[in-house]
Parts: C-alpha cells; structure tokens; sequence
C-alpha cells in the first residue's frame, strides 16, 4: 500500500513541477513524459484504491474513497483529452488534483455501510455515475478558466495571464463542449441505468440526489442544444456549466457527505 501511494504521489509531484516550471520559464512542456508518468501514478493510484473500495463485505464508497477515486477518474479524462486536444498545460491542475484525491482517500476513514448483493447493472450504473460526475467537474472547471480567459480579453489587461499560459479561446470552448457531451451521454446512461435497477429511492435516501442529478442533466442537455441550434458559447455557456454542475454536486456529493458524516 504505502509503494503505491509513493509511486503515485511522486508521478504527480515531478509532473506538476515540470509543467508549473514549463509555465512560469514559456519553456515546452514534454507532453510524452509527463502523460508516461501519469499513468504510471494512475496504475499505481489504482493499486492503492482498490483494495479499499472491494472489500471481503462489499463495495465501499465512503466519502473519502470517493474522492479518490473522483481524483483518479479526472486525470484519467484529462490524459484521454490530452491525446487529441493541445491541454497539457491544464495538467497543472489534473496532477495536484489526483494528488490531493489520493491522499484523502490514503487517510481518511468514514463509517459505511458496504453494497452487497449489488447486481451488474447497478453497478454499471454507479461506475458511469462517477464517470459522468468526473467529466462534468472537469467541464466546471474549465468553464472557470474560460470566464478567466474571457474576463481578460473583455477588459483589455495588460498583463493577461490566462489567456497567454492557457490554450487559445477556441481550444478551450471546444474541449468545454467535448468534456460537456461526453458527460452528458454518461450521465443519462446511468439516470437509465438507475431508474431501472434501484428500487426504492426513498429508503436507500437517493431521491434528493436523483431530483438533483435529473436538474442538472436538464440544463446540460438545454446547454448543448442550445449550442447546437442557436450557437450558445463563451460567458453563457460557461455559466450554465457551472450551475448545471453545482446541482449534480449537491446531490452527489452533498448527500454522501450529511448521511456519513453528519448523521
């Protein structure tokens, strides 16, 4: 366990200082290097995981396991965009981020009531939910950058440090929209998913957290339509990301944490 966890933890920590010293030197970041050793620290990241979460008594998404996995399953996305989209300067937040994650997954301990008896399909579905949730925190965050990006070109600053260190205007709409649609067919594949395998959502208190997540599917998918049809982008599909994603973090997250740590 504790091999992996500094395998991990110094894949992420040489990668986030290579590319925080490629960003404040305007040197090139090796993009070759730094996604090899990020996914030696995502091999060993999930050595570290699994045995927490697939226990002798179940599956166990406590709290903190969630956060890391949450950690893991972001860089993941942020590697699969970086073969096919110039990002690798956004790694200097994918890699902290895994960092962090793993950590409080490493230390952290919540009491949990571990899934038993969980069908296929039920799991399917909360595999996709934190893939879905991943890709669209992903999305939030870089709506945040975008509305940087955008504040700066608005304002005309003389020194403008996101539109120079980040990819072009057009690289990071485009990668908002990819991040957007992916997580949004996740998401509705495992609200499907859900409405068919869980069987009472008000014992298992999950309907506050499906009411949420169906919000925030509904402004998503009126995000992408409305790109689609009216050509909604900058400022407003920013903010509508970032809306969309606080009300799936209110129920994904904010549940998890009143049930267990709170009650």
């Amino acid at each position: 366990m504790l091999l992996a966890f500094v395998i991990a933890s110094m894949a992420y920590i040489v990668v986030s200082i290579h590319i925080g010293w490629a960003l404040t030197t305007d040197r090139p970041i090796n993009k070759g290097a730094s996604l090899g050793l990020l996914l030696v620290g995502m091999l060993a990241h999930a050595a570290l995981l699994y045995p927490y979460i697939v226990t002798l008594y179940g599956l166990n998404f406590n709290l903190f396991n969630v956060f890391s996995l949450t950690s893991l399953l972001f860089l993941f996305f942020y590697v699969l965009f970086s073969l096919y989209r110039p990002i690798v300067s956004l790694g200097i937040l994918a890699a902290p981020t895994a960092l962090i994650g793993m950590a409080i997954g490493y230390i952290g301990r919540a009491p949990y009531q571990p899934l038993t008896d969980v069908s296929m399909g039920l799991e399917a579905h909360i595999l996709l939910s934190f893939a879905a949730y991943c890709v669209l925190l992903m999305a939030a965050v870089q709506a945040l950058f975008l509305r940087l990006q955008i504040r700066e070109l608005k304002h005309q600053t003389i020194h403008r440090f996101w539109v120079n260190k980040l990819p072009s205007l057009q690289t990071m709409e485009g990668l908002l929209f990819d991040m957007i649609l992916v997580g949004f067919v996740l998401l509705s594949i495992a609200l499907g998913l859900g409405f068919v395998y869980v069987q009472d959502l008000m014992a298992q208190h999950i309907a506050h957290k499906t009411v949420f997540s169906v919000l925030s599917w509904l402004l998503f998918g009126g995000l992408l339509l409305g790109n689609w049809r009216a050509g909604w982008r900058g400022k407003l599909a920013a903010n509508i990301t970032i809306y969309a994603f606080i009300l799936l973090a209110l129920g994904f997250v904010g549940s998890k944490f009143v049930l267990e740590l709170v009650l």
